[in-house]
């Protein structure tokens, strides 16, 4: 689970898989607080997916007793990713990886890099739909055989031959 702030007035949250494949969405205003967000997002992830039993979680999101209320409640254990106390500037956190490279995923339409819609149901839905698109090209994507050849000029498959 992570959130994006860096559209004006608006959060992104969202929760995705080991894979980096988005489960679930949710836009907010920028004054929304990650910990009463993250209720309602994990809320849905618990009526949509029962299955998911650990979810690991951006350290903001671990304030207001939301650790035990999903424990209690959804029966969801939540474990914080948490940045090493003496470290400066960039550094690679364990399982935040899969959130930040399905945000990079996302930021590659460029839709996503300014946030132009009137409502935040309709920057959802754009969202989806991105990511949708994303896990359609990666199912039909097909890894050439050894009789076929990349054309470098035109970037497709093509037949050798015989």
């Amino acid at each position: 689970m992570g959130r994006r702030k860096k559209i004006n007035g608006r959060k992104r949250h969202l929760i995705c898989d080991h894979r980096s494949l988005v489960l679930l969405v949710m836009v907010t205003p920028a004054d929304a607080q990650d910990s009463l967000v993250a209720r309602e997002l994990l809320f849905r992830l618990a009526l949509m997916h029962p299955e998911i039993a650990i979810v690991w979680a951006d350290s903001a999101y671990a304030k207001n007793d939301l650790i035990p209320w999903a424990k209690k409640y959804l029966d969801i254990t939540i474990k914080t990713v948490r940045r090493p106390l003496q470290t400066k500037g960039f550094i690679v956190l364990p399982r935040r990886w899969a959130v930040e490279r399905s945000w990079s995923w996302i930021m590659r339409a460029r839709r996503h890099c300014r946030d132009h819609e009137r409502l935040p149901e309709m920057s959802e839905a754009l969202i989806t739909w991105s990511c949708i698109t994303l896990m359609t090209r990666r199912l039909t994507r097909r890894t050439a055989r050894p009789a076929e050849r990349r054309d470098v000029a035109h970037g497709y498959v093509m037949p050798e031959a015989a």
